[in-house]
């Protein structure tokens, strides 16, 4: 297992199991064929909760939205959402915290036969996007396209808006010229041959964004930290411990194929790596970083994206303070 040793996973086990009878619960809900369940699995599986010193209790949920109607209504004390969503409620009065789970992966595909060398050469074509036109990757590529080419992506193109599996079947079958997808179903599209023409972190650096910005994180409600420090602090030890077994441990990974819906091998690669490379980096999130990509949410996606934030409040961010 590499630098994570087995015995002192073990150990972590043998003291985890003496004091289990006080550790706190964590309820957590997430989308039960979502990648933010590989690792809730994983934490559960080898223990890192209760090495953390709390109980993980996870609910599957059918869908994000659920999963967010579970943590709003008090079912839950966690979930994984990204940080506009954070900013938003806490603009609404929840003060929420924002712990990074991971950055923006991904980017516009286009088939394999495709001539396209540029987002230009998309013009006049049929492009899918999973996540509504309020997306945040179609976002950066429209202020990308507009920046780098004078090109109004949405006005040139023709845009066909579905669920994940739907966008990678019209994409992966010819109907589409480019697509949008969530990284894990990119991840199953380029290994069926798909190339990408622009990722979203190049899109990003081109516009002046930070790249290694997290977008998604667990969400908990500020009175958690407040309350119990160390709980909070558990759970993101706990979630960097368990990328830390996956990115060292091919067992870790052999476990979750069936969850993951058996990808062929070479979709399974591109998962691991595409998992790999969505790792927050350690340290404090730039929250002025946060604040230009913010900026431009608000200036191409307007109040139904970011609703009425208009700045990010500095402590909604979580940082792991030092062991």
């Amino acid at each position: 297992m590499g630098h994570l040793h087995h015995a002192a996973l073990a150990l972590w086990l043998a003291m985890a199991g003496s004091v289990a009878a006080q550790d706190p619960t964590l309820r957590a809900a997430a989308q039960e064929t979502g990648t933010v369940m590989w690792e809730l699995d994983t934490i559960r599986h080898y223990g890192l909760d209760a090495a953390n010193g709390f109980t993980l209790d996870v609910q599957a949920t059918a869908g994000a939205d659920a999963a967010q109607i579970a943590f709003q209504g008090g079912a839950v004390d966690v979930i994984v959402s990204d940080w506009i969503w954070v900013a938003r409620q806490n603009a609404a009065g929840e003060a929420l915290v924002f712990i990074p789970f991971s950055r923006a992966v991904g980017g516009l595909l286009v088939p394999q036969d495709s001539t396209a060398q540029t987002l230009a050469d998309i013009d006049g074509g049929r492009i899918g996007v999973a996540g509504g036109r309020l997306d945040k990757g179609w976002i950066i590529l429209q202020a990308y396209a507009q920046q780098t080419y004078g090109l109004d992506l949405a006005a040139a193109t023709t845009q066909v808006f579905g669920a994940p599996p739907l966008i990678m079947n019209a994409a992966t079958t010819g109907q589409l010229e480019g697509a949008i997808n969530v990284w894990h179903f990119m991840a199953r599209m380029q290994a069926e041959g798909m190339r990408e023409l622009i990722s979203i972190a190049d899109a990003a650096t081109a516009l002046g964004l930070d790249p290694a910005t997290p977008l998604l994180g667990y969400v908990v409600r500020a009175k958690l930290l407040e309350d119990n420090p160390a709980l909070v602090a558990g759970l993101a030890r706990a979630s960097q411990q368990a990328k830390a077994v996956l990115a060292d441990d091919s067992a870790a990974w052999a476990r979750l194929r069936t969850r993951m819906g058996d990808p062929d091998d070479a979709a399974f690669a591109a998962l691991q790596a595409g998992f790999a490379a969505g790792k927050p980096l350690p340290g404090p999130v730039d929250v002025a970083a946060a604040q230009r990509m913010l900026a431009l949410m608000s200036d191409l996606g307007g109040p139904d994206l970011v609703g009425d934030v208009t700045a990010l409040p500095e402590a909604m961010f979580y940082t792991l303070p030092p062991a």
